[in-house]
């Protein structure tokens, strides 16, 4: 069984997105995703995979779940070799399971939801603000299943909210 992590920025009130974008953009937090993710399937729903700046993201198999794989293909038809397309968060996390032991799940909200009770790992970027027009929330957190196992205390720098990562692991 693979060790599978959810990896998110999310803000004070829970808030993950709106208008189909992130809260904010924060130079160390893309970095981490990168560094964390690199070489590991990430899976993802159809909006968030639409919402990429450049997909799929490279290095690392792009798993998404949609249930109109036509949705998500190049207009070309030439799917990339790192995109796979399911149609259930089940067979995504079959899928990412026969290419790694390490499995991202990357968003969007209702995925989160989806996946919440098989993951392992929480890879969080808390932001420390609650902005009112987010659309895109995060699933309540139960912290008392979740042991803390690093943090970088809270940073303030290029002019960011006040953030800070966090990682959980699932108590035994």
């Amino acid at each position: 069984m693979s060790n599978i992590h959810i990896i998110v920025a999310v803000a004070d009130n829970l808030a993950i997105g709106r208008k189909g974008d992130l809260l904010t953009h924060i130079s160390a937090d893309l970095r981490r995703f990168k560094q964390l993710t690199m070489g590991s399937p990430i899976i993802m729903g159809r909006k968030t995979y639409l919402s990429l700046p450049r997909r799929p993201l490279p290095g690392r198999a792009n798993i998404v779940i949609t249930s109109n794989p036509s949705s998500v293909l190049p207009v070309d038809g030439q799917v990339p070799e790192n995109l796979i397309v399911a149609t259930s968060v089940d067979e995504a996390l079959e899928k990412a399971q026969k290419l790694s032991d390490k499995v991202f799940v990357i968003g969007g909200g209702q995925i989160y939801r989806q996946t919440l009770d098989k993951a392992d790992t929480l890879d969080l970027t808390l932001l420390h603000f609650s902005p009112e027009d987010a659309d895109t929330f995060f699933p309540e957190i139960d912290l008392s299943q979740w042991e803390l196992t690093d943090t970088s205390g809270v940073i303030a720098d290029d002019g960011a909210v006040p953030y800070e990562f966090v990682t959980y692991v699932r108590k035994l």
